[in-house]
């Protein structure tokens, strides 16, 4: 990824935790960083009209009542194709977000050939001695004070601290 080049972060929320086994993104967040800084974001919950596993339910807490009017997938992943653009694409573990965002694009008869990256893969080749390289651990060693207000397992939220962690893990904080 060029240095000081125009990355965009991404986190999902899904119905369930295989994309391949039908479940869908309900929630996306995007950040994007241009020369160290957060610039601009990208972030809507989707009425994805799917059941949500209690598994999944216990992680991000988003209910169906919650997704209630909410846009749909058609309504949402061509805004967050334009807002990506052709950006290098950065995600905390990355096949998992990626595998579900190509599949609701897939959906829709679009492809997105942006390159991926993943901190939890860089964490483990930087940051060998951590007990373990979830998003809340990599994030706590590298950051100073994280926000109060900040909420593990949300779209929005995990871009912003993913994009921190990833400007940490390459020395452009």
């Amino acid at each position: 990824m060029e240095k000081g080049g125009r990355f965009v972060v991404v986190d999902v929320e899904t119905t369930g935790f295989s994309a391949r086994q039908g479940a869908r993104v309900i929630e996306v967040g995007a950040v994007a960083v241009e020369n160290g800084q957060l610039t601009e974001e990208f972030t809507t919950l989707i009425d994805a009209r799917a059941p949500i596993a209690a598994g999944a339910l216990r992680t991000h807490g988003i209910s169906q009542a919650m997704l209630r009017g909410k846009p749909g997938p058609s309504d949402v992943w061509p805004g967050f194709r334009d807002f990506v653009g052709n950006a290098s694409l950065v995600a905390h573990n990355s096949p998992f977000d990626s595998s579900f965002i190509l599949n609701e694009l897939s959906r829709l008869g679009h492809r997105l050939p942006n390159r991926w990256y993943c901190t939890v893969e860089l964490s483990r080749r930087k940051l060998p001695h951590l007990p373990n390289h979830k998003l809340e651990t990599v994030a706590r060693h590298l950051l100073p004070g994280l926000p109060a207000d900040l909420t593990f397992h949300r779209a929005l939220d995990d871009a912003r601290l993913t994009a921190r962690v990833w400007l940490a893990l390459t020395g452009d904080l």
